[in-house]
């Protein structure tokens, strides 16, 4: 094997960037290791021009391997990797998202980009990812404007401390205040992923500028590497209008155009049907360009148009200010009393339906990937988005990456809110229908999901709102714009969602068109997004104040209970016998019990208590100098048996009924009697009670005299 080795410090470990000759026939390849986190990527360009695509074709795929464990895992009939978890496609995007916008938009060759996890450590392999795409790329002949810097920074919850990259076990069990992974160069930022426990807009932007810095270490160390090794680029074609297209667009077109996008009318059915016509018109050219090549001169020229028109004349598409949100509803409830709770959110033409459903334990979802395995998801956030929600045609059903993705965000900005599991156990899950789309729902899923949550009775700490603004970049000039929509999307330089409380951020993601997002930009937008947030938490708020006091009568009821850990075996009995027979007897769905001895009961109608009755009295633990009714159960010649409840039984010796040596309990005491004993002897699951000390007076009221005194 042909191999070189490069290496730099970065966050307290050593990077190391090895090239060799295992992937010896991929354009560019790279094995990246931090830690004991090994991956390997590779980069490949088609051999031929797709001239009939309208877009870059650039796939990226994140391969987890189950051995980068030391695990075999999968189902017990099949033992090899599937379909790729929500995981792996989120570490597929955050490579996408990062790289994309580095490309020349008129490349129309097939690239592939494969991150294979070949090896899990403590740290995660995404942002191995991200650097050895950059470099998979910047040594290869595929034209691409890199090298880029990726960087994972948080603050930890308990210590304050400022951590880069931290590990798993930082991350686990809610231990961070923030995460912000930010991917950039030049002392810009093009993607950026953060979770937060509301944070604050000005530590957003410090955490932004320490990624800067640290990109900048991670550009160095790249361009040295592609001087080295790198490839010459591949030169895209370069393609020409005819004389007469231009002058057809100026002369028929043009005027028409800015007519039309800016005539104050959301969406883009009409900017569409102007389309047909000018393809139409270019079509009957002699010379004409081909359908293809004079579609992507229209867009281009709408691209155009728009950024004039909000740099120049701070014109929208649909006559709001740069900084207005579009017109706001909101509605809980009102579907059906089957619903667990609701949500019905409007930002304009988009349009958002969340649906709660509530469940026990048991109906979390069972995590067993590359990097968690056998871990229980308590709270769950998908996302649909349906052909019809933008007035098309397609496939319904299942799911695609952008609906995970869009899932995922909103999951995180609601993660910070919720209650914790001993403060309700329930299993909660959201989803969020687009029923109509033009803009940012993502965001207005957020919104939809904090009514869904209030409606149903969910006791989040405060409501969560989302915002998506973009920018129009000229140059050093730019227009900030708040809640974009349509044409604003498409053709924008940048779509920055923010979602957050009152008091602070809890998710943020950003996306980019161009090569990335000064500093300067990035504050004005986020001080734009919470005012925006503000002002839509307001509707939020009028329309549901606050959790309703109780969950929807439909969910299923929950008692939450505590046993010591060393009675979970006898709770649950031989092969799960005694826990079965609990369930039979009382009607209850289900009884899960944690490690540590928390014992969560579901069910309906009442049955909840009656299971929780009988494992109280299974687990009952009795102390000295408990005071109770017991039934005598037997008697023997050292004394009686008594039960306790109807699990537990103690022995009341013949010497603790009265205070004198008794012969026999003959006539005495009788099976079924109820007597009042202490408990005076707890050891190792046997239990001494006494009569005589509960009772003193027992003797007397029997009529027993004590024997008469012997003279001497």
């Amino acid at each position: 094997m042909l191999k070189k080795m490069y290496e730099m410090q970065w966050g307290g470990k050593t990077l190391t960037a090895e090239f060799n000759d295992l992937a010896g026939q991929a354009n560019g390849s790279v094995l990246m290791r931090y830690g004991e986190t090994v991956v390997l990527v590779t980069a490949v360009m088609g051999s031929r021009e797709q001239t009939n695509l309208p877009y870059l074709p650039l796939s990226v795929e994140f391969e987890e391997k189950f051995y980068a464990a030391g695990a075999i895992l999968g189902s017990r009939f099949l033992r090899r990797e599937g379909r790729p978890s929500d995981e792996a496609i989120l570490s597929a995007r955050i490579v996408d998202r990062t790289i994309r916008p580095l490309f020349e938009a008129t490349l129309r060759r097939d690239v592939q980009v494969v991150v294979t996890v070949l090896a899990l450590g403590e740290d995660d392999p995404d942002l191995l990812g991200v650097i050895g795409t950059s470099l998979a790329l910047g040594t290869s002949d595929i034209p691409w404007a890199g090298p880029i810097g990726a960087v994972r920074i948080a603050r930890h919850h308990a210590t304050g401390a400022i951590m880069i990259n931290p590990t798993y076990s930082d991350r686990a069990n809610g231990a961070l205040d923030f995460e912000i992974l930010a991917c950039g160069r030049d002392g810009t930022i093009n993607m950026i992923e953060t979770v937060a426990r509301e944070l604050a807009e000005a530590d957003v932007i410090m955490v932004l500028e320490a990624a800067c810095s640290i990109h900048h270490e991670l550009q160095l160390f790249q361009e040295a590497i592609i001087r080295e090794r790198g490839k010459a680029k591949y030169q895209i074609p370069k393609s020409s209008l005819a004389a007469a297209t231009l002058k057809l667009f100026e002369e028929e077109f043009a005027t028409k155009l800015g007519e039309t996008l800016f005539s104050g009318v959301a969406g883009k059915t009409h900017l569409e049907e102007l389309k047909t016509h000018w393809l139409a018109a270019e079509k009957n050219e002699a010379d004409s360009i081909g359908e293809m090549a004079a579609a992507t001169f229209f867009e281009s020229m709408i691209n155009e148009a728009i950024h004039v028109g909000a740099i120049e004349y701070h014109k929208r598409p649909d006559g709001r200010r740069l900084d207005e949100v579009r017109p706001l509803y909101a509605a809980v409830g009102g579907i059906s009393p089957v619903l667990h709770g609701t949500g019905i959110f409007y930002r304009g033409d988009t349009h958002i339906l969340t649906v709660l459903t509530l469940g026990g334990p048991e109906a979390a979802q069972l995590i067993d990937t590359m990097e968690d395995q056998a871990v229980s998801k308590r709270f769950m956030h998908h996302y649909n988005f349906p052909p019809f929600s933008v007035g098309e045609t397609g496939r319904v059903g299942g799911f695609n990456r952008r609906m995970i993705g869009h899932g995922a965000l909103a999951e995180k900005a609601l993660l910070a809110v919720l209650p914790a599991k001993e403060e309700f156990p329930y299993t909660i899950r959201l989803v969020s229908e687009t029923m109509s789309s033009n803009g940012s729902s993502s965001m207005g899923s957020v919104c939809g999901s904090t009514l869904a949550l209030m409606d149903g009775g969910v006791p989040i700490k405060k409501p969560v709102a989302g915002i998506a603004s973009g920018v129009m970049i000229d140059g050093d000039r730019y227009a900030l714009l708040t809640d974009i929509q349509g044409p604003e999307d498409e053709h924008g330089d940048m779509d920055f969602k923010v979602a957050g409380t009152r008091d602070g951020i809890t998710a943020i993601q950003m996306d980019v068109k161009v090569g990335g997002i000064k500093l300067e930009i990035l504050t004005e937008a986020l001080a734009a997004a919470k005012a925006a947030r503000l002002h839509i938490l307001e509707i939020l708020t009028t329309t549901i104040a606050a959790p309703r006091p109780n969950v929807s009568p439909r969910a299923p009821e929950i008692i939450c209970l505590t046993i010591l850990p060393e009675q979970i075996g006898l709770v649950i009995g031989s092969g799960g016998k005694t826990i079965n027979k609990i369930k039979d007897e009382t009607g209850v769905s289900d009884i899960t019990i944690d490690d540590d001895g928390t014992v969560f009961i579901t069910g309906k109608g009442g049955t909840v208590a009656l299971a929780a009755a009988r494992i109280k009295s299974l687990t009952k633990v009795y102390s000295l100098g408990d005071t109770l009714t017991a039934t005598i159960t037997r008697l023997a010649t050292f004394g009686a048996f008594a039960a306790l409840d109807e699990h537990h039984e103690g022995l009341i010796h013949i010497s603790e009924i009265v205070p004198w040596r008794l012969e026999s309990v003959t006539g005495l005491l009788t099976e079924g009697e109820a007597v009042v004993v202490e408990v005076i002897k707890v050891d190792d699951g046997k239990i001494g009670l006494s009569i005589k000390r509960a009772n003193p007076d027992f003797a007397n009221k029997k009529g027993i005299l004590p024997p008469p005194a012997t003279s001497h």
